[in-house]
């Protein structure tokens, strides 16, 4: 099968691939001529594990190619996917500006019968406003929902071995639906992962996913700080909470908030696109604001420790918002870096893939150290942030001889029992009581 996948970001740059891998010629087009420039001399713009060997084994074989002549990709194609970005306006709704584009072009430049999908995060009734865009085309032009559901960190393997692929069509759109279950078949020899809907359904089902994720994470962070005045351990409440069946145990563990690109747009989201139709998503609404105060609980550990920040240097290690990606958007080490400065702090971080966007965001504001024992010498104190592996067992008898005080504030909870009080640190993690 021909596939165009419009839009050559994150959602773009591993389904583009992945559908290259199951044999599929796939054309991945963007309007960013140098993004393009870049692909087409191997050169991958995001960090994501496995990506860059899969892209160039599909290119090698020549089933995946890269284009930024974004009409003649799509005049080729049967299946043409939207991966553009849909970022939050400032009223929280979704920019459909890019979306909107590329049906407009879709609908001027097929050249044959074709199936639209919408991969990108798109709110309820971006389906309808599809439709009515593309009604005018030469060609019939069917248009399906199709939200992705990739975890940066684990995204080739999410999209190659998927645990659920959600596709809204018409109930009567037999010739989309048969392109679908076609194209997704090699991803489901082994049961079906298909879960059919209307495209409505499929809209709101990636928004709800996330917000009830975000929800438990913003949940146990609320718990996280009455385990700090009560002296509970929220690892000891994580267990016991997470054995029960009904709960499970995934997305209980406290930290310093969750950052990304999904998690912190679709909560405001979908709060938005309730409101535009009457509803009060309160716990919605919650999740947001506990998590936006969650994302300044380090900037407060450090003040209880060493009072005023002026003139005090900090390290922080890890930027990214989770481990095995560059993503620094809406990360936690960023609203903690931002208030550090304010506060007259300097600050020395590192992380292995993320130095390069965060010195684009930080210039010579922050210093980036080439390795994370650097970034700690002659630091006051030194905050853990991102669970990078590296970072999980380091050699504390080196950092107590590089800190200029032996004060440890863990995000993560990862060293909580390492018997570091007895070493002689001062420990504070989120909601333990460390050791």
């Amino acid at each position: 099968m021909r596939i165009c996948m419009v839009g050559s970001g994150y959602v773009g740059l591993v389904s583009g691939p992945g559908f290259a891998e199951t044999g599929n010629e796939v054309i991945c087009a963007d309007i960013d001529a140098t993004k393009i420039e870049r692909l087409n001399a191997g050169e991958i713009p995001i960090f994501e594990p496995g990506l860059e060997e899969l892209v160039e084994r599909n290119v090698k074989g020549g089933r995946l190619t890269f284009s930024s002549d974004v009409g003649a990709a799509i005049a080729s194609a049967q299946i043409i996917f939207i991966g553009v970005g849909t970022p939050p306006r400032p009223d929280g709704g979704a920019d459909l500006s890019a979306v909107d584009a590329v049906a407009k072009l879709v609908a001027e430049r097929a050249e044959r019968e074709v199936v639209l999908v919408a991969k990108s995060t798109v709110p309820v009734g971006t389906n309808a406003r599809l439709k009515a865009i593309v009604a005018g085309a030469k060609h019939k032009v069917h248009v399906v929902s199709n939200p992705e559901f990739l975890k940066e960190g684990d995204a080739v393997n999410d999209f190659l071995r998927p645990d659920r692929v959600v596709v809204g069509v018409d109930a009567d759109d037999t010739f989309a639906r048969d392109l679908m279950a076609r194209l997704y078949h090699p991803l489901c020899l082994d049961r079906d992962r298909l879960v059919w809907m209307d495209p409505t359904s499929a809209e709101l089902t990636k928004y709800v996913a996330n917000t009830m994720l975000a929800m438990r994470i913003s949940f146990m962070n609320e718990i996280a700080g009455l385990c700090d005045k009560v002296g509970a351990d929220v690892h000891s409440v994580r267990i016991g909470v997470g054995s029960d069946s009904r709960i499970g145990g995934k997305f209980l563990y406290s930290g310093p908030g969750y950052g990304g690109s999904c998690f912190p747009k679709d909560v405001t989201a979908l709060v938005h696109t309730a409101r535009e139709h009457g509803v009060e998503l309160e716990l919605a609404d919650l999740t947001d604001k506990v998590n936006r105060r969650q994302k300044t609980v380090l900037f407060t550990k450090l003040s209880k420790h060493l009072g005023d920040l002026r003139g005090k240097h900090i390290a922080v290690w890890g930027i990214a918002f989770k481990p095995r990606t560059d993503d620094i958007r809406e990360s936690p080490s960023l609203a903690l870096m931002d208030a550090l400065l304010e506060a007259g702090a300097t600050v020395s971080a590192h992380d292995p893939e993320a130095a390069v966007p965060a010195r684009e965001r930080y210039g010579s504001r922050i210093t980036l150290a080439d390795d994370h024992y650097a970034a700690a010498k002659d630091a006051d104190a030194l905050v853990l942030v991102t669970e990078w592996r590296q970072y999980q067992n380091p050699d504390f008898d080196q950092l107590k001889k590089l800190l200029k005080r032996p004060l440890l504030i863990d995000g993560r909870n990862i060293w909580s029992g390492y018997g570091l009080r007895a070493q002689g640190f001062t420990y504070d993690g989120i909601g333990v009581r460390g050791t």
